[in-house]
């Protein structure tokens, strides 16, 4: 007896076949394929962790300062995997040092291993994103073998993963390209912006947000801040390049003559300078830290001879580590005016701007040291005029 066909069946096995015969097409398999991924990348975004891993990472590091018993080095962390919104980077050191004192980030360690974890505020990075700490140690400056961040190995590039299956011959373009590509930003108006390098250390560069903060204070067609390190998150995008570098000590970038690199690879107009809290942290005297100072005008000078020079009062510090820091900066800020004064030019003037009055180690920093929110808002403010009347032209 032949068994009776169901009529849903059948159209059931028709439709299979017809979708069958239109998968051979390359637009259907091509759309086929096209949900096959979607739902594959649906898939490990929602499998993801909190804690996300970075494919790929770069590390800097550098030791910026040494002396008898000690040393201060700079870490700088390029993100080059998807973005993160917390890192770790672990390190051996390879000698006994320790860390006994960091800034922009928490610090353990347990025997030669060392992780630091982001602050509260530098947590977020990027595609290709940087952000940097800076700290002093005992023993000597040894750099360490390798890094990893988030658990991945830095090896300054991202590692390729070979193709599950293979793949087409030949992929049809799914748009027609444009013959140019437009441009991504607004050309700027006639007339060149004004360049502006900030220079200093971690308090101009780690991250600096009192840089973001005047920016955000400028007209900004008219200013383009230079340098050759790139922002750093200060929650909201802006024009960051600059030359805070963490843990530098002015008298060394005097005496190893870094700064005519930085200032030939941005050749600014304007330079602000909060620089010399290392040097007062190391114990160097005003006089020798002034002397650095006017090593550096000369060599902006050299650069550009109509160069505008903005020099800060530093911000007061009072770290733990160091009871003496307080009256050595008070000592340095009382010597400045008069060697300003001293150089100052009617084509290269430098104007002095007091940034200790009226900051509170104890509520505009979070260590004694670097500035916090409400410290970053006054730096701003007090930059602010000397600015818009160095940009005047």
């Amino acid at each position: 007896m032949t068994p009776r066909k169901n009529p849903r069946t059948a159209a059931l096995r028709t439709a299979a076949l017809r979708t069958a015969r239109a998968l051979r097409t390359g637009p259907a398999l091509l759309a086929a394929l096209g949900l096959l991924t979607a739902a594959t990348a649906t898939a490990v975004v929602t499998t993801a962790g909190p804690a996300q891993a970075a494919a790929g990472c770069r590390v800097d590091y550098a030791t910026t300062s040494q002396w008898p018993g000690g040393f201060g080095a700079s870490v700088s962390i390029t993100n080059l995997g998807d973005p993160v919104t917390a890192w770790s980077l672990a390190f051996a050191f390879p000698s006994g040092q320790t860390i006994t004192q960091l800034w922009n980030g928490v610090a353990t360690q347990s025997g030669a291993a060392v992780t630091v974890r982001n602050a509260a505020w530098n947590g977020a990075l990027a595609t290709n994103a940087t952000t940097s700490f800076g700290f002093n140690g005992s023993g000597t400056g040894a750099t360490p073998a390798s890094f990893s961040l988030n658990g991945t190995t830095c090896t300054g590039s991202v590692p390729t993963s070979p193709p599950t299956s293979t793949p087409p011959t030949t992929t049809p373009p799914t748009t027609t390209p444009p013959t140019t590509t437009p441009p991504t930003t607004t050309p700027p108006p006639a007339g060149q912006p004004v360049k502006i390098m900030a220079l200093g250390d971690s308090i101009t560069g780690s991250p600096g947000c009192w840089r973001a903060l005047l920016w955000q204070k400028l007209p900004a067609a008219q200013v383009d801040f230079v340098g050759t390190l790139p922002a750093q998150g200060c929650g909201f995008t802006y024009d960051g390049e600059n030359e805070g570098h963490g843990g530098f000590l002015a008298t060394n970038v005097a005496d190893q003559n870094q700064l005519p690199a930085w200032l030939s690879a941005s050749s600014p107009d304007v330079v602000l300078m909060h620089f010399g809290t290392n040097d007062v942290w190391s114990n160097i005297p005003a006089a020798t830290i002034l002397t650095a100072f006017t090593k550096l005008v000369g060599q902006m000078r050299t650069q550009n001879p109509a160069m505008k020079i903005i020099v800060a009062q530093i911000i007061p510090m009072n770290p733990s580590s160091c009871t003496e820091c307080a009256q050595r900066v008070v000592t340095l800020n009382a010597a400045i005016p008069a060697w300003a004064a001293s150089l100052t030019t009617t084509a290269s003037p430098i104007t002095v701007v007091d940034q200790w009055t009226g900051f509170d180690t104890a509520t505009d920093t979070y260590d004694g040291v670097h500035p916090g929110d409400a410290g970053n808002v006054k730096i701003a403010n007090k930059w602010y005029p000397a600015v818009a009347a160095a940009i005047t032209r």
